[in-house]
């Protein structure tokens, strides 16, 4: 399932009077770059950049996102999950830790959400022209929506320790809602081994943090205001220790006869999802449970799933429009985070 990103990565710092003394360690903010994923990776690591040449801190990323692409991209015809897909066999395959890590988890929260978040609904988001094979903007029938939701369902994929197999032969996986995030945990564990405790790590807007910039100041980034029209900042987040995702459906949709239709699939219906909220942000230590969450929470809606994240102790904040302009609202454990 393709899904936007709203997030505008605006690194900024916000001074907490005397907790932090002034940096006096010669270090600096190492700006790393590059791109994965059909986006882009920005890494901040404070450190010398002789250190981080020293250990090929660059190369190690980009050879740990291309290990995760190859297991996880449907967009790579040769990768782990692309011939999964492409296989007719029920019989059980053995897969690698990485897919089989992001499949658990997808799996919990597909659970945990009573299939709103749904890994095997990719025909339906391809039949609504937004995945890899690109449909042209036309709004589907009943009959072939139908037809098409056969083919998903939870329940038709299993999962045990690293043997996965799937109950209909033609059942794909496509985990787009998801996969970024575990990249950014992927590159956050990697940056932690290799002994640095003040980072910040940023695929296509889902991030993870740690620690303080090179000043002892703490990271703050920004939640985009959900127009299409600029580019400015609805609200400024110190996310502290923790990943932060967000989810929205104002870029990503097309219009035929003047309705709009979003990218995000409702997993009951097989057809976009129709109300008013726009977007999602969630806080968590992982950045791979972020992700996924933000998107739950967009298909189940403002009520629903402002209800879900409060009974589940989540740190989320949404972002609703109506005729006055947009609302927002949070959770009691988002609060925290707002500067």
């Amino acid at each position: 399932m393709t899904k936007i990103k709203l997030l505008l990565l605006i690194i900024m710092t916000v001074v907490v009077s005397g907790c932090f003394p002034s940096n006096k360690s010669g270090k600096a903010e190492i700006l790393l770059q590059g791109r994965t994923m059909g986006t882009t990776y920005n890494v901040k690591v404070v450190s010398t950049l002789e250190h981080v040449k020293s250990i090929n801190l660059q190369q190690q990323i980009d050879d740990a996102l291309k290990q995760v692409n190859q297991e996880m991209s449907t967009y790579i015809p040769s990768s782990e999950i692309s011939q999964f897909n492409q296989s007719r066999t029920t019989e059980e395959r053995v897969i690698s830790e990485g897919f089989s890590r992001v499949l658990a988890e997808s799996l919990r929260l597909g659970e945990m959400s009573h299939g709103k978040l749904d890994i095997t609904v990719g025909p339906l988001v391809n039949l609504w022209g937004f995945g890899p094979e690109f449909r042209p903007e036309k709004v589907p029938s009943a009959a072939l929506i139908a037809q098409t939701k056969a083919q998903t369902g939870l329940d038709n994929l299993s999962l045990t320790g690293n043997k996965l197999a799937k109950a209909k032969p033609e059942l794909a996986v496509d985990l787009s809602t998801i996969a970024k995030g575990y990249g950014v945990d992927v590159v956050a564990e990697l940056i932690e081994a290799n002994g640095f405790t003040n980072y910040l790590v940023e695929i296509g807007g889902e991030l993870r943090l740690k620690g303080v910039k090179s000043t002892g100041e703490l990271w703050v980034v920004a939640i985009e205001k959900p127009i299409t029209t600029e580019r400015s900042v609805q609200q400024f987040i110190v996310p502290k220790d923790n990943a932060m995702a967000t989810s929205g459906d104002y870029r990503n949709y097309f219009e035929e006869d003047g309705v709009r239709f979003s990218h995000i699939i409702d997993p009951d219906t097989g057809k976009p999802i129709k109300h008013n909220l726009v977007s999602v942000t969630v806080i968590h230590p992982s950045s791979m449970t972020a992700d996924g969450l933000s998107t739950l929470l967009m298909v189940l809606g403002e009520e629903d799933g402002l209800a879900f994240a409060e009974k589940h102790q989540l740190a989320a904040y949404f972002i609703s429009k109506s005729e006055h302009g947009f609302t927002e609202q949070f959770t009691v454990k988002f609060k925290q985070y707002l500067k």
